[in-house]
């Protein structure tokens, strides 16, 4: 008799568990059910998200201008080419308003440090928006200019501007002078028109 009762007390919460696994499967299919017609009824978590979120205020974003890359080609080549009708071998960069280099170009037989010290002053010139010769007098007055980094106070940068306000610069380094580097510099300015 004790087997019989064993077996069914077996029988009974066997019974009692699938009677119980039932339910709960009927529980949680109404359940899911109810949450899929609900969220049917809801905005998707995108649009609400995206509603919630808003961007900048009218007045709180700026239009820069840029060079393009073939504007600054192009400058590039007319400074290296100026430089070439007077025999000089010289590097020319181009950056953007922003200071990246957006063009380099190293003329055949020009020294080493050319290349660098030409990016140091086209990003000087559009930083100041003024030609590096004339920057390179303002160190009299303040002498600490030459410590901002990534500028070179010397002859060769010339600012590239549209309405006034610099766009870009073209700095060149190479030639025996300052003068002839910003003359080349200029040339390459010229070349967009400006």
């Amino acid at each position: 008799m004790r087997h019989t009762s064993t077996r069914h007390t077996s029988r009974t919460s066997r019974s009692r568990l699938l009677t119980g696994g039932a339910l709960l499967a009927v529980l949680t299919a109404g359940g899911l059910g109810t949450v899929a017609a609900n969220a049917a009824d809801s905005p998707a978590p995108a649009a609400a998200s995206a509603s919630a979120v808003s961007g900048p205020a009218k007045g709180e974003l700026t239009r820069t201008t840029h060079l393009t890359l073939a504007a600054a080609t192009e400058a590039a080549q007319a400074a290296v080419d100026a430089a070439e009708k007077e025999n000089q071998r010289v590097s020319v960069a181009v950056v953007d308003r922003n200071g990246n280099t957006l063009v380099t170009l190293r003329g055949d037989g020009a020294g080493p440090q050319s290349y660098e010290s030409a990016e140091r002053k086209a990003f000087t010139a559009v930083s100041w928006n003024a030609p590096t010769s004339e920057l390179a007098k303002r160190l009299e007055q303040a002498p600490n200019l030459k410590d901002i980094p990534g500028t070179l106070f010397l002859g060769g940068g010339a600012p590239v501007t549209a309405q006034g306000a610099p766009v870009a610069g073209i700095g060149v380094a190479g030639a025996p002078s300052g003068a002839l580097d910003e003359k080349f510099a200029r040339a390459g300015v010229a070349a967009l028109g400006r």
